[in-house]
């Protein structure tokens, strides 16, 4: 007789070791530079007002695609850790659909949706990336902030988003796995890739400006990256992550006008 329950644990835990791993490799591309022609811990520095450091000096903006595969590879690092709760329940469904007999369709369909929309916000953030490069607003070599005002125009921006309804309305989806799945439910494979755009558009209305601030720490730098990931992770997964989420952009409103008075 099929031991039914082990497979399903099997496959639990096959999807999510899958998960973790494409996870891990998103981070050991990130580690090596992601092909911005260093290694990211040379692009590392722990600082809370990047524009009063030394300049340091590098290239020119890199080729747009480069750009862009760094974006998106870079998303799928600080992202797939928070989605993960919904591909699993999502398969848990599925599992419990092929039982009754009814086709299922792999999680793969509903995170290729998911990432597909953050494909998307990478092609932006690059454009603006190679756009501040050129006009001296962010240095070429740490990918950080090099104005006062843009570092607490972003900070700004980012708290009061924090607090905003919008946010709250966004966060909410990205809270309740199970509640945006009995909503949203579509069948067939175009069903579970559009249910990942879905989910994934009210995953960037919630985290696009905590991305933007990227551009204040340093694109490519480990610290502001693990803090952001740590950040979104805590906002959707922790049982008091609305009231994180408010002290953080509390914070965030406190550190811009700090950046213009040092």
């Amino acid at each position: 007789m099929i031991d039914v329950e082990g497979v399903l644990r099997r496959e639990r835990a096959i999807i999510a070791a899958a998960l973790a791993a494409v996870t891990l490799l998103a981070w050991f591309y990130i580690w090596h530079g992601a092909g911005m022609g260093m290694p990211a811990l040379a692009m590392t520095r722990l600082s809370f007002f990047p524009h009063l450091e030394n300049e340091v000096p590098g290239e020119m903006p890199a080729a747009l695609p480069l750009v862009v595969a760094m974006w998106w590879v870079m998303m799928i690092a600080m992202m797939t850790p928070s989605v993960a709760p919904l591909v699993l329940l999502y398969g848990r469904v599925v599992r419990h659909h092929a039982a009754q007999g009814r086709p299922g369709v792999p999680s793969f369909f509903l995170l290729v949706g998911y990432l597909a929309v953050w494909l998307l916000f990478s092609i932006a953030a690059s454009l603006a990336q190679n756009a501040l490069q050129p006009a001296g607003l962010i240095s070429s070599m740490m990918l950080w902030s090099k104005s006062a005002w843009l570092s607490a125009l972003v900070l700004a921006l980012a708290g009061a988003y924090q607090l905003s309804p919008l946010k709250r309305a966004c966060l909410a989806q990205c809270r309740a796995p199970v509640q945006f799945l009995t909503n949203h439910w579509r069948p067939g494979r175009s069903g579970a890739f559009l249910m990942g755009v879905q989910h994934g558009a009210y995953c960037v209305g919630c985290c696009w400006l905590l991305m933007a601030l990227l551009f204040v720490g340093g694109v490519m730098n480990l610290v502001w990256i693990a803090a952001l990931t740590l950040i979104v992770l805590v906002e959707k997964i922790s049982p008091h992550g609305q009231v994180f989420g408010n002290l953080a952009g509390a914070l965030l409103i406190v550190w811009a006008l700090a950046t213009l008075l040092v």
